[in-house]
């Protein structure tokens, strides 16, 4: 889909958007409701209320796009969210985008870096941290 570094950060929405919203829309959005800044080179995902659409607004070097999506058949399982966003990773952007239902997923136990937060959403099991010695 993307050829995303790991410095790239995935913003889910936790409520739906307007998809007629193109955009200066969905960049109030981001800047009023998710309070960050569109121009910071991440991703900002919005899914309508059927959750059969979804877009996406990233800055890409000298201007703003918007990547859509629309399912002919079937929805978009959101992760749940108790803020009004949920950080997703980019693996579970492309896993989202797949079809795959981020509620019941479960992550394997990996190694990160002691004193580096491992980067997940709410809903996933987080990994364990290395102990250190």
């Amino acid at each position: 889909m993307f050829g995303l570094s790991a410095a790239v950060r995935v913003y889910l929405a936790k409520e739906p958007a307007d998809m007629r919203k193109s955009f200066d829309g969905l960049s109030a959005l981001v800047a009023g409701a998710l309070q960050l800044d569109p121009l910071s080179g991440h991703l900002f995902v919005f899914i309508n209320r059927r959750r059969d659409r979804i877009k996406i607004l990233y800055w890409d070097r000298d201007g703003l796009a918007v990547w859509a999506k629309r399912l002919e058949r079937g929805t978009f399982r959101v992760p749940h969210a108790t803020d009004g966003r949920v950080e997703m990773t980019t693996a579970e952007l492309a896993a989202l985008l797949a079809g795959i239902d981020l509620n019941t997923a479960r992550r394997r136990v990996r190694y990160s870096r002691p004193g580096t937060p491992p980067q997940h959403s709410e809903n996933i099991a987080p990994t364990l941290q290395h102990a250190s010695t």
